[in-house]
């Protein structure tokens, strides 16, 4: 198996490209200023470990500046209370989603998720024949465009299946386990 290993002008590439400077970044890293300069000339070979530090040092630095926006998916697909849930199921299978936020008259009121069908359903419960508003469970958590994907990553480490981007009191984006999942990935 072969690895690459980014040259110094790589290094000093990406650091440039990130706005941060040397400084910044050996904070980041923790090592020293000096330590990055020299690195950054080709005029000391770092070891493995160090190299590996001022990488993930970039990598943080890179994701912290993404935000909801960037990795929103948009548009929302929505529902309303007063839609049978037969209606939300045939939506979410056509869509390939797994939960719906609950829409009335351009308000946020709830939210409807497979998970909640799935346990009236095991409960013997008849769900097909009910509206939304019968089966919908709290709203999903709202964040703006701006909010950081750390942020959007703790509300859905918390168990929330989605996060809601709102822009202005308009729903604008969605952002799901698996869009937060790609985001960490690239």
């Amino acid at each position: 198996m072969m690895f690459y290993l980014p040259s110094p002008e790589d290094l000093k590439q990406a650091r440039k490209r990130l706005g941060i400077t040397q400084e910044e970044l050996a904070r980041m890293a923790g090592v020293s200023q000096s330590l990055i300069a020299r690195i950054e000339s080709g005029s000391v070979d770092p070891r493995l470990s160090t190299l590996r530090k001022i990488i993930n040092a970039l990598g943080e630095f890179d994701r912290s500046k993404i935000c909801a926006k960037d990795i929103m998916f948009s548009p929302v697909i929505s529902v309303s209370t007063k839609e049978p849930v037969r209606k939300a199921i045939s939506l979410m299978e056509k869509k390939g989603i797994s939960q719906l936020p609950v829409v009335d008259e351009g308000r946020l009121v709830g939210s409807l998720s497979e998970g909640t069908i799935m346990k009236r359903l095991s409960e013997g419960k008849d769900v097909f024949d009910k509206t939304v508003g019968d089966l919908m469970e709290e709203s999903f958590p709202t964040v703006n465009p701006s909010t950081s994907i750390d942020v959007v990553r703790h509300l859905i480490i918390c168990g929330n299946p989605a996060v809601l981007v709102v822009d202005k009191g308009e729903i604008v984006g969605i952002i799901t386990k698996i869009d937060l999942i790609s985001a960490y990935k690239k």
